[in-house]
Order: C-alpha cells, then structure tokens, then sequence
C-alpha cells in the first residue's frame, strides 16, 4: 500500500509518500508561497539532492496538482500513474472536542473542521483547502485525517478546563487542547520499544521542543496533561511566542500599543518569545552563536528557555506522582546539546543524571542518562508523518473490509 501525506499550511504543502511494505519514503518535498509571487516546490531526492522548480500557485489546488506532477515526473518522480496511491493523509492541527481520533474524510468531517476555523484560523483553513484540492484532482481517493489534539484528548476536565464561566466552554469550546500530537504519540511509544518496557506501565515527559514547542506528561499511555492551550500559544516560551503569559499583561499591552485583539495575538505569536526578548532571531542555533559571542540577551533567552522547560518537568513529575522517562525530541530538543544539558541540571532530587558524553549527539535515538540515573534521559528524533500514513493505513484497510 502507498500512502501520500500531506500537510497543507495557508501557503504551503508539505508531503511525503510511504510504502507501507516496509514504512519506506519514497519521495518527499514541499510547496511553498501559494497564491504569492515566485512559488516553488522544492523536492528532496533519494540521493539526498534537493531540486527546486518554480511554478504559479494561485491557490492550493494548483499546490497539490504540482505534487502529483512531480511525482509522476519520469525523472524524479516515484510513481507511474496516480492510482498508485491507496489513500491520501492529512495532517489537521485542531479537531477542537468534536474529534478525537483520526477519521476518513466526509463531507460532515470537512463540515466539521470547517466549524472549527475560528479557533485555529490560519492552519484549519489551509488544511480544508489542501482537502478539497485532493478531492477535486483525485475524486475516488479515500482520505484520512489525523487531529493534532487527539492524543492529549485523554487529559482530564479538570486538566483542560480553564477557570472561567462553564458555559463558556459549553458555547465556544473554551479549554485546553494541546497540540504537536503526533509527535508526543510517536515518541512516547518509540522510547518504550527502545527500552524494552509496556507504555502502559511508565510515567514519561516528552519534551517536543522546536521553533513551536510544547511538553506532554503521559501516564500508562494516556495524556494527562501538555502545556499548550486553547491554541499553540501557551506553554512554553518559543522561537517567536511568548508562551505563558498574565492576560492583564495582555490587555496592559493593547492599550498602551494601541492594538486590536488581532493584532495583539500576531505580537504575541510573531514578535514575542526568543525573538522578543533577542532581537535577533527567532532560531535558537543563531541564539547560542550570539551567546557564545558574549550577547547578554542572547543569554538571558536561553536562561528563560530553559528554566520554563524545567519548571514544566517538575510540574508534571508533581502531576504523575515521579516520572520513569523524560524525552527529547524536535528540531531544537535533537540538536541542542547544551539547552538539554542546562535544562536537566539540579534535578537530581527527582533521580536525573545525563551523561555529558552521552549528551553530546544530535538527531539520533541515544540514551542521555548516565547507567545509575533513576529517570531514563532519552534522545527520539521524530515522525509525525509515520504516524499518519500508519493511521492512513489502518482506516483504508477497514474501509476496503
């Protein structure tokens, strides 16, 4: 079976294709700048090779149209005819209460996600669109959609719900979602089969630190909290969002610069965070270099990175009652040794050691910890997209029964 996942963003499309055979990838790359000037795709080669070609893209239609003309291209294509494809998978960041579990694709599951625009604007629309334009170009094509929240749908009502009038929650599904699903469901399972031990016996961290960061505290398989909210906005400090935040700070802010709730989640997600407090970058590599070059608010950046990223493994170490595993996976948590290394200092009290030789590696599956560390310290680069040509797989397989 081959399994095309997609992951569309309001002017992008990200995608790979999988032979389920044996989870191998058989092409993968991305569109960007749909419905703006100079758009492209850019396709990665099996060699390793990446090959650009521009293109006009006024809508994603033609984004996904151009994906299916190079896969099919007889020089860096991977398929001889479109009916190759048993089913396309797609990437939803919010699925709000209404899903909690991946789904094929209806017209009332696209009614659905529709009616959820307003709590994740930019990314539910561009997800629809990436929808319709497979719909629209490959019509008998059954689709999956895997929910970004699902997995934290676990957490308990007094976990996700916040301390405002119930009604509120009631008429506009007011609370606590989570996101980076897929990655936390991916790793935590992965760590277990790594180590040898049942997920349904295990308190594990996992720690998805990228540009977007966010951490899960997972009990014997279940979420029972993570540290993004009603949006990704919430949590932890990142690349350009401020993460937590008093909301009297918030409306102290739209007064005195003058901004309109639009405008003020935009700063809040687009100018705040790392970038904020640096000025520099919301890239945390060109934060370390300015802080190796003696930058005092790169500095400062990275001590308030950290020291969020360890406030909230306490916390939910607090919240299971101990924590066997702790897991470091995305862009940032695979790369930066030294954060890693910072943000699990002075935890010995909870039974964490990492072994500064061991921790000096970068994007591969590695325990961190020392052999006499009570928690287990560990390393898992993520797959979100095997997560959902694997979801993909299954719901095919009991549409075709």
């Amino acid at each position: 079976m081959k399994i095309l996942v997609l992951n569309c963003g309001s002017s992008s499309i990200k995608y790979k294709l999988y032979d389920m055979k044996d989870e191998s990838v058989l092409a993968q790359g991305g569109v960007e700048r749909i419905g703006l000037d100079e758009a492209f795709i850019k396709v990665k080669l099996p060699n390793g090779e990446k090959k650009q070609i521009m293109s006009d893209l006024p809508t994603h239609k033609e984004g996904v149209a151009l994906v299916f003309k190079v896969l099919l291209d007889p020089e860096i294509g991977a398929l001889k005819s479109l009916d190759e494809i048993d089913a396309v998978g797609h990437r939803v960041v919010q699925g709000g209460d209404l899903f909690e579990k991946s789904c094929i694709v209806t017209k009332e599951v696209e009614e659905g996600i529709e009616s959820l625009i307003d709590l994740a604007p930019v990314h539910n629309a561009g997800h629809l669109r990436g929808l319709r334009a497979v719909d629209a170009l490959m019509p008998h094509t059954p689709q999956v959609t895997v929910f970004d929240n699902a997995f934290h749908s676990t957490m308990p009502d007094y976990a996700y719900l916040y301390a405002v009038p119930y009604d509120l929650y009631k008429k506009y599904h007011v609370r606590r979602y989570g996101f980076h699903g897929t990655s936390h469901r991916y790793v935590s399972q992965r760590v277990c089969e790594m180590l040898g031990v049942d997920i349904k016996t295990q308190k594990i961290i996992t720690c998805h630190i990228g540009n977007g960061a966010s951490i899960a505290a997972i009990k014997n398989g279940k979420v029972i909290d993570t540290s993004m909210g009603l949006t990704p906005l919430a949590g932890l400090m990142m690349g350009s969002r401020s993460g937590d935040i008093d909301p009297s700070a918030v409306t102290y802010l739209m007064e005195k610069l003058g901004k309109k709730p639009q405008e003020m989640a935009d700063f809040l997600n687009k100018e705040s965070g790392v970038l904020g407090i640096t000025g520099i970058s919301s890239d945390m590599r060109d934060i370390e270099n300015a802080d190796n070059e003696g930058n005092q608010l790169a500095h400062l950046a990275l001590q308030m990175y950290t020291y969020r990223i360890k406030k909230y493994i306490g916390a939910y170490a607090a919240a299971m009652n101990g924590v066997d595993i702790i897991v470091w996976t995305a862009g940032v948590g695979e790369n930066q040794t030294g954060l890693r290394w910072d943000a699990c200092q002075d935890m010995e009290y909870l039974g964490i050691k990492l072994d500064k030789k061991r921790n000096e590696v970068r994007g591969v599956e590695q325990i961190l910890s020392t052999d006499d560390s009570k928690v287990k310290v560990v390393l898992v680069p993520t797959d979100e997209e095997i997560v959902i040509a694997r979801d993909t797989q299954e719901l095919v397989k009991d549409l075709k029964k």
